[in-house]
């Protein structure tokens, strides 16, 4: 750290730890895939609001940049700090409370830093149900979810990690605490600066609390594993459910046979759901408050109506909580199967419902023709339009070389999820993967706009610099 900055000083400033070795630091520089590794003179772990609060203050005197830190599963790098600059990692794993539960109001108020399954679990055992679910949910926290406005499977239903916080506490740029955390669903009193924070990636403040929204917990769950020849069957058969189901729909997933096959080949403990290979797969889930045997009729009737059209070429009905979890297994277990077998480039890209096979088509095309050996690992969330649309390397292919295409893989990819209407990044934050790729698509005046907010919340720009705007 810079002789303007005396990290000693900082000890003195707030409750919690402060680490200076690199060993003990060198976990909280480098994120989950291992893509990016940064450098800081040090990583603070606060206890409370108020020591996040006079940690910024402190910063702010300082003109030390912070990088705000959850659990540091991200895809993008954004909670990891690039490797130059007088910068800290403020890390909220300390800060993991659950403050309140109110099963009347259907709230939780939480810490920032409490792990999403802590959360969850704190929900269930008021018989609530927090719907917020990822496979990452062991480690992840809500700070974290709600900086990147995190998806997961229940978007269909449940909506984004936006949709399900009422409001939230954050330190500003200068310091100072908000207390935002207001139980209401109706509260038209000013600019709703809530959202402001919410998908900003720590870059205009730091969320340390939020009330988040609970729903009752379901009585029963039934799972369908489903085969089809093509997305646009897959599309089909999500109309049609959505169509007759309502809100019993909770979840409809799709993956390819080559992601199948990468999972089952990583996980020898898993199974096959069906006899014959297919190209396309769908995990669809309905959930609700009627007995197990009405969603189960729902299911077999949808199914029986897709088998009649053609548009379904074989299913599972999970015949128990433990098949349920094994289909569930096959969809989330994607990303570390393909994290297993080297490296990856991933796309988190969202399109509208109804250009999804369209997308594909071109895109898988025009990827194919100029890397014919590229290994295509193309899953998502079919009802809200999300495609990880994910590369690997070829079979004993050189994994450098590889990754030296991707510029131009991901430019190919992006300029045809721009044609069709869609978004270069969908759940996942831009961090420091896509900001500049964002940039190149966004139209000026909103790059001016979000300048514009910027400035004004953060104008000595120490927050998470780096992230979110090139």
């Amino acid at each position: 750290m810079s002789t303007a900055s005396p990290i000693g000083e900082l000890a003195g400033r707030f409750s919690g730890r402060l680490l200076t070795d690199p060993e003990d630091m060198a976990p909280f520089l480098v994120d989950w895939r291992k893509l990016w590794r940064g450098a800081a003179s040090a990583v603070v772990q606060p206890d409370s609001t108020e020591d996040v609060a006079a940690i910024v203050r402190w910063c702010g005197e300082h003109h030390v940049a912070i990088v705000p830190q959850g659990g540091n599963t991200g895809m993008s790098g954004g909670a990891t700090p690039e490797v130059e600059g007088d910068v800290i990692v403020l890390s909220l794993a300390r800060m993991n409370r659950i403050r309140a539960v109110d099963p009347l109001d259907n709230v939780i108020i939480v810490d920032a830093g409490c792990i999403l399954q802590a959360v969850q679990e704190a929900a269930d055992e008021v018989g609530r149900l927090f719907p917020l679910s990822l496979g990452a949910e062991g480690s992840c926290t809500i700070g974290g979810n709600l900086a990147t406005n995190a998806g997961g499977t229940g978007v269909l239903r449940y909506g984004n990690a936006r949709d399900l916080c009422l409001g939230i506490e954050a330190v500003t740029a200068q310091g100072e605490v908000w207390d935002g955390l207001r139980r209401l669903r109706k509260d038209n009193s000013g600019y709703d600066l809530r959202d402001l924070f919410i998908g900003s990636e720590g870059t205009l403040g730091i969320i340390t609390g939020a009330v988040m929204r609970l729903f009752p917990r379901p009585a029963a769950r039934v799972a369908a594993f489903v085969a089809l020849s093509s997305v646009a069957s897959a599309l089909a058969l999500f109309d049609r459910a959505r169509a007759t189901l309502d809100t019993a729909l909770t979840a409809c997933e799709f993956l390819s046979e080559e992601c199948l096959a990468l999972l089952l080949d990583h996980r020898p403990d898993l199974r096959r759901p069906l006899a014959e290979a297919a190209p396309w797969y769908v995990l669809i889930e309905l959930s609700g408050l009627e007995e197990e045997a009405k969603l189960r009729a729902a299911l077999e009737d949808l199914l029986a109506g897709a088998f009649e059209r053609g548009d379904v070429i074989d299913a599972a009905i999970a015949g128990s909580v433990a098949q349920t979890r094994a289909f569930w297994a096959l969809r989330e277990g994607i990303s570390e199967a393909q994290g297993a077998i080297g490296k990856t480039i991933k796309h988190d890209v969202a399109v509208p419902l109804s250009r999804i096979p369209a997308f594909l088509a071109e895109a898988d095309a025009a990827i194919a023709s100029r890397w014919p050996e590229i290994r295509f690992v193309t899953f998502g969330h079919l009802g809200d339009g999300n495609i990880h649309y994910n590369f690997s390397p070829p079979r004993g292919g050189d994994q450098q070389a590889f990754l030296a295409d991707q510029d131009a893989i991901n430019r190919v990819t992006h300029d045809i999820v721009v044609r069709h209407g869609g978004t270069v990044s969908a759940e996942h934050g831009l961090g420091q993967l896509r900001h500049h790729e964002a940039a190149r698509y966004r139209p000026s005046v909103e790059t001016a706009l979000m300048r514009v907010v910027k400035q004004a919340l953060d104008p000595l720009g120490l927050m998470n610099p780096g992230k979110v705007l090139p």
